[in-house]
């Protein structure tokens, strides 16, 4: 089969596959890659040369470093320092709340940044009396925005920035994105702020996540105990609540309220049978009892996850939730340490992130499970399976064939109607699929075109990222548009009213404002 027949063959069943949302996406990612050696398009090392790309070890690193701010509560300290200050008008809420997300996106990811803030911000509106709906969309929203600041905030400024080198351009620099970044998050805070009111339903949502204080308290009446709040929640040790299950080791174990667990790592603060605490006296366990449990979070941790024991609220859940816990000053460092190295173009990027990686697990600030468990395995594979696909387009000429239809259809309307037609072909592909395969399919089509009119690329790829970041009208065009849907009550029509207004901001910024700032 001639090559660019069977790249755009595979090309538009992967675009198919991935719309269908019937096969998962790294199962269709690794089938591109398959496909392109079994039909001849490219050798195996070629087709699997994107499983040892710099780009997806980058991303994947970036991972652990978010894992280790999340899990230590340096985002839950942030949030609740800014946000809790915010007072309870909805119109500061969502700027405080919208710049707070975009500037925690820049340095851990859209994803990241949306699921550490999330539960306090349903927390904060029911405070407030607000529908958490008038809230969390701005949240998603306003993390889009936030992901052009720094080339930290989304796999896609890697990839563009990556293409830009390899094609004839050059990398662009850590905080170069922050040049269009900026006027993106003001300008979503101030359509957030205009049109919020009249395009965001009023919904009731079906998840209300652990309010710290509430869940204290609550815990201290049920339980009959006279310790403060922070004596049983605290950033290096907490509570959790055991149910004994069925064919639980512990069914026959005489215990007391102070005594420890066989281990001795943790303290059996407290014991309910039904309605009532066992206020002192020694029971012999049941089914159904209820242990209060106090030890370090790893300890509670490792305990809930034995069998038999059933915990009401994960510990690692709330661990999250309590600010500046263990491990908060190292990950903070080697964060800072990390941006340095970034900033500063020492070593490359790829090198920068392992290093923040592998220091957060040498220091303890994450365990190696925690790394492994953090690293989003299904955005790695996408984009290691991508990354050939997008190499394909371009070696076999495909990319010069779409680009010559494209300019044939034009006609000598300019390079910015061009830039136009290429960036409204992001949007629409970008509601549908990732927007990371998004940008690997355009991103090649987008270079031939920049050759064939002798202009640089550098606009182009970075229009590619402004319009790729505008997922707005579906709740299944991100990650985090879907995080917020049950929390905020949300119908899948509810997204593109708000949603259509940002995208036209992002499609204007792409094609009129990016020009101006690296020039054709």
């Amino acid at each position: 089969m001639d090559p660019i027949i069977a790249t755009l063959v595979i090309l538009a069943v992967a675009v198919v596959a991935f719309i269908s949302n019937r096969v998962p996406l790294a199962v269709v990612a690794v089938a591109v890659a398959l496909a392109l050696f079994f039909t001849g398009v490219l050798t195996l090392p070629q087709a699997l040369a994107g499983f040892g790309d710099p780009t997806v070890l980058f991303i994947a690193a970036l991972f652990v470093v978010s894992e280790a701010l999340d899990s230590s509560g340096v985002t839950a300290w942030a949030g609740q320092k800014v946000i809790g200050r915010a007072g309870t008008r909805r119109g500061i809420l969502v700027g405080v709340i919208s710049l707070l997300v975009a500037v925690l996106t820049a340095f851990i990811s859209i994803n990241g940044a949306v699921a550490a803030l999330l539960p306090l911000v349903v927390v904060v509106a029911a405070r407030a009396g607000i529908p958490s709906s008038r809230l969390l969309m701005p949240l998603a929203f306003a993390a889009s925005a936030g992901s052009l600041l720094l080339l930290t905030g989304t796999p896609v400024n890697i990839i563009v920035s990556d293409f830009a080198a390899q094609n004839g351009g050059r990398a662009f620099g850590y905080a170069e994105f922050a040049l269009v970044g900026i006027p993106l998050v003001i300008g979503t805070i101030a359509i957030l702020l205009l049109l919020g009111d009249r395009l965001l339903p009023v919904r009731e949502g079906a998840l209300m996540p652990v309010d710290l204080a509430r869940h204290a308290r609550l815990l201290r009446q049920q339980y009959d105990l006279t310790l403060d709040t922070g004596t049983i929640l605290g950033p290096q040790s907490g509570v959790t609540e055991i149910v004994v299950g069925p064919r639980s080791p512990l069914i026959g174990e005489r215990i007391a309220p102070g005594m420890k667990t066989p281990g001795g790592d943790l303290v059996i603060l407290a014991v309910r049978r039904g309605d009532e605490p066992a206020r002192g006296q020694e029971l012999v366990l049941q089914i159904g009892d209820v242990l209060l449990l106090q030890g370090e979070w790893d300890d509670l941790v490792r305990h809930a996850a034995l069998p038999g024991m059933l915990a009401v609220d994960a510990p690692d859940r709330l661990r999250r939730s309590v600010p500046l816990g263990r491990g908060a000053r190292r990950s903070l460092v080697i964060l800072g340490l990390m941006i340095v190295l970034l900033a500063t173009g020492l070593v490359p990027p790829a090198a920068a992130a392992l290093l923040a990686a592998g220091a957060l697990v040498v220091t303890r600030a994450v365990s190696v499970n925690q790394a492994y468990q953090a690293v989003s395995w299904t955005t790695v594979i996408l984009i290691a399976g991508m990354i050939p696909l997008s190499t394909a387009v371009f070696e076999t000429g495909t990319a010069d064939l779409v680009a010559g239809w494209l300019l044939s259809l034009l006609g000598d309307s300019g390079p910015r109607v061009a830039l136009f037609a290429l960036c409204v072909l992001t949007l629409v592909l970008g509601q549908l699929i990732s927007n990371a395969a998004t940008v690997l399919i355009v991103a090649p089509i987008a270079a031939a075109v920049s050759t064939s009119l002798d202009l640089s690329i550098q606009p182009f790829m970075m229009a590619l990222t402004v319009a790729g970041a505008a997922a707005f009208f579906t709740p299944i065009a991100t990650p985090a548009n879907l995080m917020v849907m049950e929390p905020a009550g949300y119908r899948f029509g509810d997204y593109w009213r708000l949603g259509v207004p940002l995208a036209i901001f992002f499609l204007l910024m792409a094609v009129f404002y990016v020009p101006l700032i690296w020039p054709f």
